[in-house]
């Protein structure tokens, strides 16, 4: 008998070290995790085929290309944006004085602070940079902190975005600053419509505990919806998940229709300090001996292809839903998963 089919994005958030304390380098950060990247290599070898989200701080290093380079070109990775608004240049929309005025470290950055027009600035830079190190423009993209609001599709649109990996099913923020809602988002892959454009969206991997508990709250108690992703949800990722839970957010995620496995996770979480919870090399063995199980485990009891985020799009476009016939009669409202019908241009 042939396997239920299941397609797999594997991706890394390619950036500086110095994450996940509350601090946010505007500069004087270092990219020495991308030495890393190496350790993926077993990965590769059982056909994955990774999307590396890669930051400005990354993308303009010229040990980082060499190993981006390596990646792509020996295992067929893709090369993708990945915008930390707080450190991508022009730092202000006044200039290199304005710059040089704020502090090294900020202790919030919230991307709904910050002007559209300094936004716009910034994921020019990054795309340029994309472009000067891949010689073609970079098509596949994911907001840091996972921080997309709905202001920035146009400006994915007009950067010749193709594919975003921003949206975080059952999260959304108590208010803007505190994070974008994507409550309601699919869990699928689908397209955003942005005026003439088209982004197609492949979301992570989450999936409610109980199926029916996102609904009962959205209807009765949507006070509750910041604190869901807590206690209501699992998301695939295995930093912060065991095994077990690993492999039972992939059955209730695939029994429930799910279609695409996004798993990711930082590329300073391969290099032992580089993040703060994984302080060590025996830690950074145990997640990646843990991921690569996680992968056997699959690939034993699924058909699974393992795809890019480009060539995601290639495959499941054809087939996936506009957010505006998911939005239709929906009664939710689409907040920040994609961009509202009736403000395209």
């Amino acid at each position: 008998m042939s396997r239920p089919v299941l397609y797999l994005a594997v991706s890394l958030d390619v950036e500086e070290e110095g994450l996940f304390g509350g601090r946010y380098a505007r500069r004087g950060f270092s990219t020495a995790n991308t030495a890393s990247l190496a350790r993926l290599a077993p990965l590769c070898e059982r056909g994955i085929r990774p999307t590396l989200f890669c930051a400005h701080s990354v993308l303009a290093d010229t040990a980082s290309r060499s190993a981006l380079a390596h990646m792509r070109d020996r295992y067929g990775a893709e090369i993708g944006a990945h915008l930390h608004h707080w450190n991508t240049p022009p730092l202000t929309i006044e200039g290199p004085v304005a710059d040089a005025a704020l502090a090294d470290n900020a202790p919030s950055v919230p991307a709904a602070d910050v002007p559209t027009s300094l936004m716009a600035a910034k994921l020019e830079s990054l795309m340029a940079v994309g472009r000067e190190f891949q010689s073609a423009p970079l098509t596949s993209f994911r907001m840091g902190r996972w921080d997309l609001h709905k202001n920035l599709w146009p400006l994915l649109a007009q950067a010749g975005i193709k594919v975003d990996a921003s949206v975080r099913p059952l999260h959304c923020g108590a208010t803007p600053l505190a994070g974008p809602d994507h409550f309601d988002a699919p869990c699928n892959p689908y397209w955003v419509s942005v005026g003439k454009e088209r982004i197609f969206e492949v979301p992570l991997s989450v999936t409610p505990l109980v199926r029916p508990l996102p609904g009962l709250v959205r209807r009765a108690a949507p006070g509750l919806r910041p604190g869901f992703k807590n206690w209501g949800a699992l998301s695939l990722l295995p930093v912060y998940h065991p095994l077990w839970a690993m492999q039972a957010v992939t059955r209730l995620f695939a029994a429930r229709g799910g279609q695409v496995l996004s798993l990711t996770w930082h590329s300073s979480e391969m290099m032992p300090g580089g993040a703060p919870h994984l302080p060590d090399a025996a830690s950074v063995d145990r997640l990646m001996n843990k991921i690569l199980a996680w992968t056997d485990w699959l690939t034993s009891r699924w058909e699974v292809r393992c795809l890019t985020m480009a060539q995601l799009r290639e495959a499941l476009g054809p087939q996936a839903p506009d957010s505006t016939e998911l939005l239709r009669g929906s009664g939710t409202g689409c907040n920040d998963w994609a961009y509202p019908p009736q403000e395209a241009p």
